[in-house]
């Protein structure tokens, strides 16, 4: 057996190298989750139950869909709450008085949103803050996409209501605002005022849920939002009123000029030009038609009814136009190989007593024995005298005279009348639009009220 001197059994003892020690942080941890049970919930009593304390900052609306009725709110949430096994003291840990742990290591409350039908992308979140006196703090922000009663009948003018309900979904836990209601409700200066909504307000109230014999706590959270309707204004509803002004004075052109129509359809053509390029700027719905999608089906319907009045009047002076030449044509024929109207038989005879006139005294030989046909007369044959032509066309003459003069006079009254009937169907337009208008500011008084 080989001794060892003690002066060398010590050197080689002060030789071996420390094991360092572990930090403060380190050691408090270990100790914290040496004997922990993340799946029980951390009270040493277990019939009273753990008050959750809930607060939420709403941050912006990114979306709202009118057709799913899904609401896409991003928000920033905390919890708090008392964990009776994460208790230490800070003087035996160099004065440590918070950490973070992971929250997959220790218990965490299912509190969820009732509303919750899609999940988001929010950003993951893995620790969570806890102190000296075991209250754990679990600040998160979450992007929630939650189911929504949108009422959008008075788009672009609506005001939403979408509620996020907070309640446990197995755990007997009490539920409690972290911060005064009034505080959060009125809390609007991390929202982002640059987007399509305002945030109106935030207001909040507890009740409690009785299921199967057992009471669940819930606090429901009121987002009040409001759409700014000055793009919708300016993109939408002023162009269509402009066209409606525009097709009311276009009445005041006349309708025998053949511009009104074409004027007419460019207006009809623009409209609807217009109101296909912004379809998709208005919600779609299977609950309730938007009062917006009634004014621009009527407004189509308007514009089709006065393009169908101007065609209306137009036919009218165009038939009348037809008409008169028929009868001009049919003249013409009657004169050659019909029979005459009385005013024409009398002319006819005042002119052949002038011809025997002329014979008495002592012109050329005239037979005026009465003939079956007087229109013989404006027949030229070989043998007639030339003062015989000449009657024949002095008689034509004052014939297609008279002809034209009573074809004047007939286009003059039938432009008249027509005339007449564009300004009453005009008035009866104005009337049916001034109805549209007090029905749809009544409509809008109606839902204003409610």
């Amino acid at each position: 057996i080989v001794r060892m001197s003690p002066v060398l059994l010590l050197s080689l003892l002060l030789s071996v190298p420390e094991k360092p020690k572990r930090s403060a942080l380190n050691q408090l941890t270990r100790l914290l989750l040496r004997k922990y049970n993340c799946g029980v919930r951390p009270v040493q009593n277990w019939t009273k139950p753990t008050t959750i304390y809930i607060d939420l900052i709403i941050k912006s609306v990114l979306d709202v869909d009118g057709q799913t009725q899904k609401v896409t709110t991003s928000i920033w949430y905390r919890q708090i709450w008392n964990d009776e096994f994460l208790v230490w003291d800070p003087e035996e840990f160099d004065g440590i008085t918070e950490i973070s742990l992971s929250s997959d290591a220790i218990w965490v409350p299912d509190v969820i949103i009732s509303e919750f039908v899609d999940v988001g992308k929010s950003p993951v979140i893995p620790y969570v803050y806890v102190n000296c006196s075991g209250t754990v703090k679990n600040y998160k922000p979450i992007q929630v996409v939650s189911a929504c009663h949108l009422e959008i009948y008075a788009f672009p003018f609506d005001k939403q209501n979408c509620t996020l309900t907070f309640r446990s979904w197995l755990h007997s836990v009490d539920l409690a605002l972290w911060r005064p209601a009034e505080e959060i409700a009125n809390d609007t200066r991390e929202f982002m005022n640059d987007g399509e909504w305002e945030l109106l307000s935030v207001p909040s109230h507890y009740w409690t849920l009785n299921l199967e014999d057992r009471d669940y706590a819930q606090i429901q959270f009121n987002v009040l939002i409001r759409r700014r309707p000055l793009l919708y204004v300016v993109s939408l509803l002023i162009p269509s009123i402009f066209f409606m002004v525009v097709d009311v004075t276009s009445f005041y052109l006349p309708p025998n000029s053949g511009t009104r129509i074409t004027f007419k359809t460019s207006i009809l053509l623009g409209f609807t030009v217009i109101r296909v390029n912004l379809m998709d700027e208005i919600p779609a719905t299977a609950i309730k038609t938007p009062l917006i999608a009634v004014f621009f089906a009527v407004c189509m319907a308007l514009l089709v009814l006065s393009l169908a009045m101007s065609i209306f009047v137009v036919k009218l002076l165009h038939y009348s136009e037809k008409e008169i030449k028929e009868m001009s044509m049919s003249a013409c024929l009657l004169d050659k190989y019909g029979s005459m109207d009385q005013s024409f038989i009398e002319s006819a005879f005042t002119s052949m007593k002038t011809l025997d006139d002329m014979e008495q005294s002592g012109g050329f030989e005239f037979d005026l024995s009465p003939e079956p046909d007087l229109f013989s007369l404006t027949e030229v044959s070989n043998n007639d005298s030339p003062l015989e032509k000449i009657l024949q066309e002095v008689v034509s003459l004052r014939l297609y005279l008279q002809e034209e003069d009573n074809e004047g006079s007939s286009q003059s009254y039938w432009v008249e009348l027509c005339l007449k009937v564009d300004k009453l169907l005009f008035c009866v337009y104005l009337l049916i639009m001034l109805i549209y208008v007090m029905t749809l500011l009544l409509l809008w008084g109606v839902w204003s009220s409610a």
